[in-house]
């Protein structure tokens, strides 16, 4: 028997937070495609991505190009900053990677009273960088209802403002904006068909749903799940919070629409799909902001471990590219920004919310291994400091070919293992070839940049291409390449 709960609020107290190889053309495209179907589902009608959010309140601040590095190496493709730095904004140049800007809530007073500072603002933060830095989002003000009510007056004033700014340049409908929103604004959220906004603040919310509504943005919605699962006292199951299995006897039924819930996270955007659609707004769509899981905090927080951080991102990264929706929009994409690139240790805040970073500040190495099976090579970091060298996907064979002709031979690669009757001849394509033989020369040049490169055909992955089907079992005497 499936497990009911009655009305409860989740919410209400959320902590601060050679081709000398034949062809075999159809195994080349698989391994291209393997290779990018997790980080072209943005060109997909309906498909889903998962960023990150950068803040910068550590004890170790990496520079700009040490985060574009970083980004680029672990394939992320949406990065959310609290503000619109100008040194961040122009090392993202040319890189493609999408970012959303914020308007720091220090700033909404002036750009919320003034067309011009509006105006201004665009002007500065956003049309001086564009189109070589691939802003598509502002954000405006960060949870300003539930942290900052002086400013919450002017919210939606600013949001009028710099979309009238954004018209006059011509970049409506490429850059989106709204604000974010802690789940606190939401009463009664469970079950989640009850769930309604705080009454409140429907001053400002209506008007700016309308705004959502009109200009064809999104919800942003702040799910911390861990503070959510701790302040329950034990009336919410770890494994629950975790989007790990559950026994029928345990998925969370919504006693009025009789959905079902395997997952906190899909409960928490449920409510507020719910609570959209009481002020009759039901054609908006949800993007989360924030989520994550604490590494560690303090003594009262004995599930805040690596452990269960891995656990709860690596499920919660499947659950998201895999388009999975939630009970009441399924198949829907939820784009989601995990929190966060590094621990922001300097924080004013719980132990827990200086300890959500996935990547260590000074070194720029994974903290914890993610298990991500089946969600593409985003953050595949179960190698941790390996990385590899492989053909980029989508280039020319002709191009590989060049390129594979020269690491075998002046580059001095080590290609025997791919030579016919070899441990690694199979597959036999110029893709597979050529990822052995680039890979084989990155690792005898200690792994640098720059001996990753052959004209552009060539990325640098943390994703161990063993793991990839298809693939031999040769282990290279200089790294574990091809291992089964």
């Amino acid at each position: 028997m499936m497990c009911e709960l009655g009305s409860q609020s989740w919410y209400s107290t959320k902590m601060t937070m050679r081709r000398p190889f034949a062809e075999l053309s159809l195994v080349a495209l698989f391994l291209g495609l393997y290779y990018t179907i997790f980080f072209r589902y943005t060109a997909a009608e309906g498909s889903a991505f998962v960023g990150f959010n950068f803040g910068t309140q550590l004890s170790v601040v990496p520079s700009p190009p040490q985060v574009v590095s970083l980004l680029k190496i672990q394939q992320i493709t949406h990065l959310r900053l609290y503000d619109a730095d100008s040194s961040m904004l122009r090392a993202l140049a040319g890189t493609g990677i999408q970012v959303m800007v914020t308007v720091p809530n220090t700033q909404l007073l002036s750009v919320g009273q003034s067309n011009a500072s509006a105006v201004n603002w665009v002007k500065n933060n956003v049309i001086a960088y564009i189109p070589a830095t691939n802003i598509t989002g502002i954000c405006v003000g960060t949870e300003v209802l539930t942290t900052d009510p002086n400013a919450a007056l002017v919210l939606v004033p600013a949001m009028n403002f710099l979309h009238t700014a954004l018209v006059a340049a011509k970049l409506d409908s490429q850059i989106k904006i709204s604000t974010t929103h802690a789940p606190e604004i939401i009463l009664d959220s469970f079950p989640p068909s009850q769930a309604f906004f705080n009454n409140s603040w429907n001053g400002i919310l209506k008007p700016m749903l309308d705004f959502l509504a009109r200009t064809g943005s999104y919800f942003m919605l702040n799910v911390y799940t861990y503070d959510i699962y701790k302040a329950s006292n034990g009336v919410i199951l770890l494994d629950y919070a975790l989007f790990n299995p559950l026994s029928s006897s345990q998925v969370v039924v919504d006693s009025n629409t009789l959905l079902s819930y395997s997952n906190l996270f899909d409960a928490v955007v449920d409510s507020a799909f719910f609570a959209m659609a009481r002020l009759n707004y039901t054609n908006i769509s949800i993007v989360v902001t924030e989520t994550g899981w604490p590494s560690q905090g303090d003594s009262t927080d004995t599930d805040a471990t690596m452990d269960n951080a891995s656990t709860y991102n690596s499920n919660l990264i499947r659950h998201i590219v895999n388009t999975t929706g939630t009970p009441k929009h399924p198949k829907e994409a939820i784009n989601t920004y995990i929190f966060e690139l590094f621990s922001e240790d300097l924080k004013t805040a719980s132990p827990t919310m200086k300890n959500y970073g996935l990547f260590n500040s000074s070194n720029m190495k994974p903290l914890y291994l993610l298990r991500l099976t089946g969600s593409g090579p985003l953050l595949a970091n179960d190698t941790t400091d390996r990385l590899y060298c492989v053909a980029k996907p989508g280039v020319d064979d002709d191009f590989l070919q060049i390129a594979l002709d020269w690491a075998c031979g002046p580059g001095r690669a080590d290609c025997l293992g791919i030579q016919p009757g070899k441990e690694c001849y199979e597959p036999n394509t110029v893709a597979a070839h050529a990822s052995y033989a680039f890979n084989s020369y990155f690792q005898q040049n200690k792994a640098v940049d720059s001996s990753c490169d052959f004209n552009g055909d060539a990325i640098i992955t943390t994703t161990n291409p063993s793991e990839l089907p298809l693939l031999c079992s040769y282990i290279n005497s200089f790294f574990p390449f091809f291992v089964s």
